[in-house]
């Protein structure tokens, strides 16, 4: 059965979702609540064990399934908690600033890796990746500007570590910068890389900080299409002249000039979402479908922690050259602050 290969992956994912929960239940029966939620929890020991132990091939397919479409699937269900009137009473200059925040933070960040003698596309891999969406940005970005491979492989692994920092150490700044729920959420939405791990982030500062975060992101998100569609027209040079498949460059063929895959602009989740969102809004889910269908998102998204906590090898940091460090967290550095401006300018609260 095509499925079966899944299965050991699958099995360990759902091991550590399963520990991920038993200590929430020991927090809260110890502290009165749970300090570190199942989300973060399983990202934790699924990377404690990734640091002890590599897998071998016959877990990871499950692991990658875990990782990629379950949280994709989280992210659809969770559109069931979203009606068009949340999307609307966000406002046009909340909806504007974000697209500013993701054209500033790419310019920036492609300076600050120029600056650090980074090739230029590497550069702009790094820069793509942290303000827009992380690896679904490096993946769609690597062909429109013909990256190698060794790049796209190093920014891809700085991703997945530092997307786990990340969600680990954004709610203790929420708390020390005292943001209420939507000021963290929006912060959250903005900062964090994958639609998943704003909900990891976001999730201690409540369901407002919650709904907040996945609104930002995926607008966040749907910035990628614009921003490819730009890169094939102003960055001609990065680009090879021919489209014939390179091996040592991005895996797959490489669209034709002016011709980008739908899929690459638009992922199927957040199409989902959306179709989701407007179902919601029309009144046509049952009110007591909603809950369950959230409590679904949740599970499949500590889940889809686990795996990505399994995926995460910390000596990818440790290996990586000091310019290629200190470019990506420069970068995200910048993009920290740019955030926080905007929820200060606009007044969020």
């Amino acid at each position: 059965m095509p499925g079966a290969r899944l299965l050991p992956g699958l099995a360990l994912c759902l091991g550590v979702t399963g520990v991920a929960f038993a200590v929430q239940r020991i927090e809260e029966a110890l502290f009165g609540r749970a300090w570190l939620e199942a989300l973060v929890l399983a990202i934790l020991i699924g990377t404690v064990i990734r640091s002890a132990w590599t897998p071998d091939r016959r877990w990871l397919p499950g692991i990658t399934f875990s990782a990629k479409f379950l949280l994709e699937l989280a992210v659809v269900l969770l559109g069931a908690s979203v009606s068009a009137a949340t999307i609307l009473a966000a406002g046009p200059g909340l909806l504007l600033g974000i697209a500013g925040v993701v054209v500033v933070a790419i310019g920036t960040s492609f300076l600050i890796g120029r600056l650090l003698h980074l090739p230029p596309r590497m550069a702009l891999l790094v820069a793509c990746g942290n303000s827009i969406c992380g690896n679904s940005a490096i993946a769609a970005v690597a062909p429109v500007i013909g990256a190698d491979g060794d790049d796209v492989a190093a920014s891809i692994g700085f991703t997945a570590v530092l997307g786990v920092a990340v969600v680990l150490g954004l709610p203790l700044l929420g708390l020390a910068l005292h943001l209420d729920g939507l000021q963290y959420g929006a912060l959250a939405g903005l900062t964090v890389y994958a639609v998943p791990q704003v909900i990891a982030a976001a999730a201690p500062a409540g369901s407002a900080a919650v709904q907040m975060g996945t609104l930002v992101k995926l607008v966040r998100v749907l910035m990628l299409g614009p921003v490819c569609l730009l890169l094939s027209l102003v960055a001609p040079r990065l680009r090879e002249e021919t489209d014939e498949t390179a091996p040592h460059v991005t895996t797959g063929e490489r669209p034709a000039r002016g011709r980008l895959p739908l899929h690459h602009l638009v992922p199927w989740f957040i199409i989902g979402f959306l179709v989701l969102v407007a179902v919601r809004s029309f009144g046509l889910i049952p009110h007591a479908a909603l809950a369950p269908a959230n409590e679904i998102a949740t599970l499949l998204t500590v889940v889809s922690m686990a795996a990505l906590g399994l995926g995460v090898d910390v000596r990818t940091v440790a290996n990586a050259g000091g310019r290629v460090t200190a470019a990506v967290v420069l970068s995200l550095l910048v993009l920290g602050v740019v955030s926080l401006g905007l929820i200060h300018l606009l007044g969020l609260a």
